[in-house]
């Protein structure tokens, strides 16, 4: 199992501005085998895909933002294809767009895209905060309106353990209703304190075996762990999850 388990790469932000490549070398010497990819940083598309195949890390989808899916697509679809991936996920709604009528604006605008891409084998999907849980459309959360199926198409949803527990639901439950609906999941977890702060995958209040058990019964095919803030170097913060995962993932079998 360990092969699905990808780093997240905004974790990395400010590693990726000094120098992309010796990143991703240094994530593959610490055993990672995949990435998802958040933002080229103005290194070259063609650079960062050769880095990719000369290291043997493979990419667990991309974050792209609404502004490039509508703007940019063609360029969008090229550096998917360069990295050898279908997905790429809508991370993030600007705040003049965190209110009803944004948050359909937003779902009308990604299934145009879905529906432009999906002929082509390209999968669309939405990253979540916790602040859909906190607007109702229709009735019902934005982040569930979003991810209901309109016309026979739907969104993919990129769940992400961390900020479910944060808009008060739980993670299990939640993404329980979205078997073979989740081809990335987003494992982050919270501090035990009132904080309730990032922390290192294991370290924390989210029961991760679960979600493990569930994602390989259910057609998970990555585990993107971000941890969008660490106490010191994101390279140890990224080091500890991926040790935790893997025990978890040796004690399941999995």
């Amino acid at each position: 199992m360990r092969h699905k388990f990808a780093a997240q790469l905004y974790t990395l932000r400010n590693e990726l501005k000094q120098d992309f490549y010796e990143t991703l070398r240094t994530l593959k010497k610490m055993g990672w085998h995949a990435v998802q990819i958040d933002g080229l940083h103005g290194y070259p598309a063609g650079e960062i895909a050769a880095v990719l195949k000369e290291t043997g890390l493979r990419a667990a989808g991309m974050h792209i933002g609404l502004d490039r899916m509508n703007g940019e697509l063609e360029k969008v679809l090229e550096e998917a294809r360069l990295f050898g991936t279908t997905d790429f996920f809508c991370h993030y709604l600007e705040e003049n767009m965190q209110h009803v009528e944004g948050y359909k604006q937003a779902k009308r605008e990604l299934l145009a895209v879905a529906r432009k891409v999906s002929p082509l084998g390209f999968r669309v999907g939405y990253h979540h905060h916790d602040f859909e849980f906190k607007t109702e459309v229709e009735g019902k959360a934005a982040l569930d309106f979003i991810l209901e199926p309109e016309d026979g198409l739907a969104l993919y949803p990129e769940i992400d353990t961390y900020w479910v527990k944060m808009g008060g639901r739980d993670p299990l439950a939640y993404m329980e209703p979205f078997v073979n609906r989740i081809p990335v999941l987003h494992l982050k977890d919270m501090t035990r304190d009132e904080r309730r702060y990032f922390a290192e995958v294991g370290t924390g209040s989210i029961d991760f075996e679960p979600i493990l058990a569930w994602g390989e019964r259910s057609g998970v095919e990555w585990y993107a762990v971000e941890q969008d803030y660490c106490p010191g170097s994101p390279f140890d913060s990224l080091e500890l999850s991926l040790t935790n995962l893997i025990k978890m993932s040796e004690k399941l079998g999995l």
